[in-house]
């Protein structure tokens, strides 16, 4: 089994489009949408959110009304502003609590307990290639998006083992930050989506720090090439430098945009456009790369 994150630098890049568009053509893969601040991957594939599962991680103070004294102390070290006083007595804003435990410590009269909090749900669906997709959503304002990443890997893994599938596409965040992190743990190639502009260059060269501090081995594909063919002779040749391959340009074509608005990837919209032709051949290539690495 292998698996690939298809990451980003940064948002607009065309990464969930394309992703979604690897799964619909793969159905010998489980897919994974790992973007789970913003999960849209959904609505691209049809899921039918068949299994639901709340996620629970982090805790937040709640405070007993009945045994609060009203002393003050639990608001004196709160350092993010999460407890304020209303009607007498003090309480805590669940979004701004960090989970600290400081407020809890200096309780004395023990009014404060620590919940464990639900941030986020977690689905498990049939997608409309009659494959399966693991997915999740982060409650509003709730952290450890890492955390719940790695709950969605662990699903996708094991329904791929159960399956005997030969591949997990993942849909990482943009960015680079915990979610991307967490999303790139186990990955056997990560397909890099950039854009011809100034700050897609920038974040790509971000991205190539963080992959290579996890020795990660990786592919680029360029999207709205054709935008600024300036800007994509420097990005393909930073991409040489580092060492990794551009298995496809892809031209800007509005048929992209016209394929979301019904729901649909470019594939099933329009298979014979030189956009789709142009993410099949990838897709090839991509499993061409990994068979070549194997041997």
């Amino acid at each position: 089994m292998k698996e690939i994150v298809v990451i980003s630098g940064k948002g607009g890049t065309g990464k969930t489009s394309i992703s979604s568009s690897f799964a619909y053509l793969e159905p010998n893969a489980i897919v994974a949408d790992c973007d789970v601040d913003a999960a849209n991957m959904h609505l691209l594939l049809d899921a039918d959110f068949e299994y639901q599962e709340d996620f629970f991680s982090g805790e937040v103070a709640v405070i007993d009304e009945d045994k609060c004294t009203s002393c003050g102390k639990c608001y004196d070290v709160c350092r993010f502003d999460a407890i304020s006083k209303e009607d007498g007595f003090y309480k805590v804003n669940p979004i701004d609590c960090e989970g600290c435990w400081y407020c809890y410590r200096v309780c004395k009269d023990e009014a404060i307990t620590m919940q464990t909090q639900k941030a986020g749900d977690l689905y498990i669906s049939n997608i409309k290639n009659g494959s399966k997709m693991a997915h999740a959503k982060l409650g509003f304002g709730a952290e450890n998006s890492g955390k719940l990443v790695a709950h969605v890997k662990k699903h996708a893994k094991s329904i791929a083992k159960k399956e005997n599938k030969e591949f997990i596409i993942t849909d990482g965040s943009p960015g680079i930050g915990c979610p991307v992190i967490s999303s790139l743990s186990g990955a056997n190639l990560v397909v890099l989506v950039t854009e011809a502009s100034v700050s897609g260059l920038h974040d790509l060269e971000r991205v190539f720090k963080l992959i290579k501090t996890f020795k990660l081995d990786s592919v680029c594909i360029i999207n709205k090439y054709d935008l600024n063919e300036e800007m994509t002779s420097k990005i393909e040749q930073f991409i040489e430098n580092e060492n990794s391959k551009v298995i496809a340009k892809l031209p800007y074509d509005e048929t992209f945009t016209k394929a979301m608005s019904e729901a649909k990837t470019i594939i099933e919209y329009n298979k014979d456009s030189d956009i789709a032709k142009a993410i099949i051949d990838s897709w090839r290539e991509i499993k061409n790369h990994l068979a070549d690495t194997k041997r």
